[in-house]
């Protein structure tokens, strides 16, 4: 079954950086695009990266242009999201999925960016 498991979340400064990681199994992941997700309390999951099956296209949200950067390791079932430059605004519970999504979601990894 499908098996999707974010890593690498924690609490960072504003300006600091993290880098998230999530391995994926259950499906042929190398002929997925896939996507980073966040949903911050109160609101709705949005799109923040999305990158192409072979990781030569990637498209962000327009406030993450430039301090994010998705990427992935189709060896290792793998996709990353290297953050920068983060702000208070950046608090969410962060989460990866297939492109279109499969079921079940990860259960995310929570980012917390306070001073």
């Amino acid at each position: 079954q499908v098996q999707l498991v974010e890593s690498g979340g924690g609490l960072v400064q504003p300006g600091g950086s993290l880098r998230l990681s999530c391995a994926a199994s259950g499906f042929t992941f190398s002929k997925y695009a896939m996507s980073w997700y966040r949903q911050a309390p109160g609101k709705e999951r949005e799109l923040v990266a999305r990158i192409s099956t072979t990781g030569l296209n990637t498209n962000y949200a327009d406030s993450m242009k430039g301090r994010f950067t998705i990427s992935r390791d189709n060896a290792k079932n793998t996709v990353y999201l290297q953050m920068n430059s983060l702000k208070p605004e950046d608090t969410a519970v962060y989460y990866c999925n297939a492109v279109p999504p499969t079921q079940p979601w990860g259960q995310g990894t929570q980012v917390t960016v306070s001073s």
